[in-house]
């Protein structure tokens, strides 16, 4: 994958305003997610859409689904509404089987779209163009914006699996997922004082905020992110001198995929060698997908840092 797509892929958490939520504890404090249409299955339903209270009405059970949006792609296959699905994006690479296209979510072309004649057209940037020029052709379009909290999540998964007729399935999805997630958590001693870290986005040093989608899962383990305090919102890039003068007890790369980037490259950068993440042999690479996509791998990521965390001694 090229440095370009992979960014791309990242940035999908920063082209909103992300909120922070309380995730100092595991998720089972959480009220279950609201649902977003009658479990019946029937339709008509109308589906909520967008971040501004609007929605979208579906009037029958959708054959022909195109997914703009990576997330969307992997949600649609783990409700069960993997066979409905005539067409994905460009990103959409997992799973491997998805009817992978040219299609991009960057830079649409409504023309290429409508050639697969859909019934439903899920996206996660609208860019103003999208959802109205399919409403006037009678597309209905579903959009899911990057997820602001694990809740959000859980709701998205239960919206697509709403709108595409497998309400249960998604329902199942989700309480797996939280059961899931709150075995990890649960697997992680609580510690005194928390550990910091740095997750590298890529090797200019773009970083995330505790306060962020990627943040919040970090912090469930209750690290805290050596960005907090920027006045760079959720999504800061931080120079070479910060982070070292930071000096993380842990570095995540989610850079190694698409860039190469390494333990051995990061620790050959001049003065990171003196670093506690570089010294102790902190420095992970995280799957690039799993870090910036708020579907169902979201218990995978999880889990992923508790095996992390579970390395360094209390």
């Amino acid at each position: 994958m090229q440095r370009r797509s992979a960014r791309m892929i990242s940035a999908g958490f920063a082209v909103v305003a992300l909120v922070a939520a309380g995730c100092g504890s595991a998720t089972t404090d959480a009220p279950p997610a609201t649902p977003t249409a009658a479990s019946s299955g029937e339709f008509p339903k109308s589906i909520p859409s967008g971040s501004d209270g609007g929605t979208v009405t579906i009037d029958a059970m959708p054959r022909t689904i195109v997914s703009l949006s990576p997330t969307a792609t992997e949600t649609l296959f783990a409700v069960g509404a993997g066979e409905q699905v005539a067409a994905v994006d460009d990103q959409s690479d997992y799973p491997a089987d998805a009817p992978k296209t040219g299609l991009s979510a960057f830079t649409p072309s409504l023309e290429a779209i409508v050639a697969y004649d859909p019934d439903l057209v899920i996206t996660s940037t609208d860019l103003g163009l999208v959802s109205s020029t399919l409403a006037e052709a009678g597309v209905p379009t579903l959009l899911l914006p990057a997820a602001t909290s694990l809740d959000d999540a859980y709701s998205q998964i239960e919206q697509v699996a709403d709108a595409t007729g497998h309400d249960t399935e998604g329902d199942a999805v989700v309480a797996q997922m939280r059961d899931r997630i709150d075995a990890a958590v649960a697997s992680v001693p609580t510690r005194e004082e928390p550990l910091t870290y740095f997750h590298e986005l890529d090797d200019t040093l773009y970083t995330v905020s505790s306060q962020s989608f990627v943040g919040q899962i970090y912090g469930l383990f209750g690290l805290q992110s050596i960005a907090d305090g920027s006045d760079a919102g959720d999504y800061p890039q931080l120079s070479a001198e910060t982070v070292i003068t930071a000096d993380p007890d842990m570095v995540f790369l989610a850079d190694a995929q698409c860039c190469g980037v390494t333990a051995q490259s990061v620790a050959a950068r001049p003065g990171w060698g003196s670093m506690t993440a570089v010294r102790d042999g902190r420095i992970f690479p995280m799957d690039e997908d799993l870090s910036s996509r708020w579907g169902p791998r979201m218990a995978d990521q999880v889990e992923a840092v508790a095996a992390v965390v579970q390395q360094i001694p209390a």
